[in-house]
């Protein structure tokens, strides 16, 4: 019988193992991110698939306790799930981000440049270490960050910028996405089904 053999117990199990973490632990990054970036209605579904995985994973392992390959399997995959979780949602791009840009100089030409790119953005007064400055704030989609700083970077070389995640935001001007991603569509239709 093929599972009894020794090329199924100490290479094609550990195999499958370490599949099913990457999967498992994948599903439950991005889970974790999806709760902290407000997608409630996805987080349950990832969950279901997520533990239904484990489940299947770690019975197989306590099916096996005399073979430490399987544990190895087990730890790699959880350790090369948190990495492709981030990876995916380094690709995904999802949520909003505010950036503050403090330049060193008049701020005229990079304020016509979100305006020509269709930022929106807000400019302040302030008075910081060497006098009066103003700060630049804008609430951006995290997708367009790289092109955001490099307006920042090719207008205002000099200035001082910071960069945070916006947990929610309520209307405001934003860029035009050419391309919709998936949470898009499970968004509308989750505002559809209100």
């Amino acid at each position: 019988m093929i599972t009894t053999s020794a090329l199924f117990t100490w290479v094609v199990l550990p195999f499958l193992i370490f599949l099913a973490r990457i999967s498992d632990q994948s599903l439950g990054t991005l889970r974790m991110i999806f709760i902290s970036k407000g997608y409630k209605n996805l987080a349950p579904f990832l969950g279901f698939f997520e533990s239904l995985i484990w489940l299947l994973a770690i019975r197989e392992i306590l099916n096996h306790l005399d073979n430490f390959v399987c544990f190895i399997a087990y730890a790699a995959g959880f350790a090369m799930g948190n990495y492709i979780g981030i990876l995916i949602d380094n690709k995904l791009s999802i949520g909003n981000l505010i950036v503050r840009v403090i330049p060193k100089e008049d701020s005229t030409e990079l304020t016509h440049s979100m305006k020509e790119h269709n930022y929106g953005y807000t400019l302040v007064d302030a008075e910081g270490r060497s006098g009066k400055v103003k700060i630049v704030f804008a609430i951006i989609k995290r997708k367009d960050l790289e092109h955001f700083i490099s307006l920042v970077n090719e207008k205002l070389p000099q200035a001082f910028y910071s960069v945070e995640e916006v947990k929610a935001v309520k209307e405001g001007i934003f860029r035009m996405s050419k391309k919709r991603s998936l949470l898009d569509f499970v968004n509308l239709g989750a505002r559809k089904s209100k």
